[in-house]
Formats: structure tokens, C-alpha cells, sequence
């Protein structure tokens, strides 16, 4: 058989499975960042058990044809069934196309939502640190810490316009700090370093680009800090 005729029944067969599998959401409002590569989206998701959003969930997304995008709430509402996306769409892709397309009323399609596993644990210090692209991921963790006086960190964002709308938009402990080198581990490491953190009582929730976490999670380890006391998730390379 001709692999175009295979890709055409592979491409059938993913669209039948997928209108069976997706739910569908509202978009309630959108807002773009100037410049506009942080993008803040609003949606109403009637079919969601958002009640049950004990760990940091994720999202995922149909942007186009047979092609997916996680995102993560940045905060939920279980009463009205609401939540919050924000999405770093400085990099050219489906996902980014998706969402800087989308408008006040659109429906958004998704397949399923999932959890990344990440709660906050019962330690004296919980502290998040991420890039842009995780910025839903580390507000999606402050709002989970109870008593909040526990959480603090700080996120990555390389445009300064970003960092200042970051700091006036957000009751936030998470400090927005300047992006020196390409990936960010070394800009976040040193940051890291001048806080001074308790050895034996500090959780680190490390998220964003995929380089970035596996080398800071590297760079703490030679600082001290033990395996069970870093929590991961990467999200692009």
C-alpha cells in the first residue's frame, strides 16, 4: 500500500478517535501582553472535575490537525468551573499560532487533562522556579501552598516590559529576574545562591524549558541539595 493512502487512513482513523475523546471549553477573554508573546487566556470548562485538582494539572490542547499543546491553569475556579492560561507564545509553533488566534467566545477543544504530579509537600520552604513558559505552572503552585508564607521563588522572563507587568499584575513572592544566558540555569543558579535557603527543610519545584531544569536541577545537587528535595517538570527544548 502507498504511504500517502497509509498516512490518509491513520489520518481517518485519528479523527474518529478524536471526536470521540474530546471535551470542548469556552474562551471568556484574552489578553496580550505588550509586546504580545505572553498571551492570557480565560476559559470556561463546563465538563472539567476541576474540584478534583489536588496536583498541579495540565491541559491538553488540540491547536490544529491531529496535534496537541499542554498547557497548565495558572489558577482555577471549581465553583464556576473557570481557570487561566498563560502562554508563552514567543516561540513559532501550532501551539503558539493557536493561541495567539484565539478571541473572546471561541471554542477550545482538549483531550484530556492530567496531572503533573506536583503538590506541595509539608516543609518549612517551598520554592518555584521557572521561565515564562512555566509561569501558569508556578502560580498554579502558589495558590496550592497553605500557608502561603511558605512560597517564594523566582521566573525567568527575558523582556523587561514582561518583568514589570509581571510585577504590578500579580500579588506574587515570585520575583521576575533577568535572563543573562540562554537557557536561564546559570541567571536562576546565582539567584538561587544570594537567598541563602535552609539545607534541611527546602522543596525546589523546578519548571520550564528542558534544559534549563535538568541543568539547574545538576547545579543544585552540587550545591547540596539531595534528589528528594527537587521536583521537575520540563516542557520544550
Amino acid at each position: 500500500m502507498q504511504t500517502s493512502t497509509l498516512h490518509k487512513l491513520k489520518a481517518r482513523a485519528g479523527r474518529l478517535l478524536e471526536n470521540r475523546l474530546l471535551q470542548s471549553g469556552r474562551v471568556l477573554e484574552v489578553r496580550h501582553w505588550e509586546p504580545a508573546t505572553m498571551i492570557e487566556i480565560d476559559l470556561y470548562l463546563p465538563h472539567a472535575d476541576v474540584q478534583s485538582w489536588q496536583e498541579i494539572p495540565y491541559i491538553k490542547f488540540k491547536v490544529d490537525n491531529l496535534t496537541y499543546r499542554d498547557y497548565t491553569p495558572s489558577g482555577w475556579d471549581a465553583e464556576t468551573h473557570t481557570c487561566t492560561l498563560y502562554i508563552d507564545a514567543a516561540h513559532k509553533g501550532p501551539g503558539s499560532k493557536w493561541a495567539a488566534a484565539l478571541k473572546k467566545d471561541d471554542t477550545v477543544h482538549y483531550l484530556k487533562i492530567g496531572s503533573t504530579r506536583h503538590a506541595p509537600q509539608s516543609t518549612s520552604a517551598i520554592i518555584a522556579l521557572g521561565d515564562e513558559s512555566s509561569m501558569g505552572h508556578m502560580l498554579a503552585l502558589q495558590q496550592m501552598v497553605i500557608p502561603r508564607a511558605r512560597f517564594s521563588g523566582a521566573v525567568l522572563i527575558a523582556n523587561p516590559h514582561h518583568r514589570k507587568l509581571f510585577e504590578e499584575y500579580f500579588w506574587s513572592p515570585l520575583q521576575p529576574i533577568e535572563r543573562n544566558d540562554v537557557y536561564g540555569h546559570h541567571s536562576i543558579i546565582q539567584w538561587v545562591i544570594q537567598q541563602h535557603y535552609d539545607m534541611a527543610h527546602t522543596v525546589f519545584y523546578l519548571a520550564g524549558n528542558n534544559t534549563m531544569v535538568s541543568e539547574l536541577r545538576k547545579l543544585l545537587k552540587q550545591l547540596g541539595y539531595p534528589s528528594s528535595q527537587i521536583k521537575t517538570q520540563g516542557f520544550w527544548n
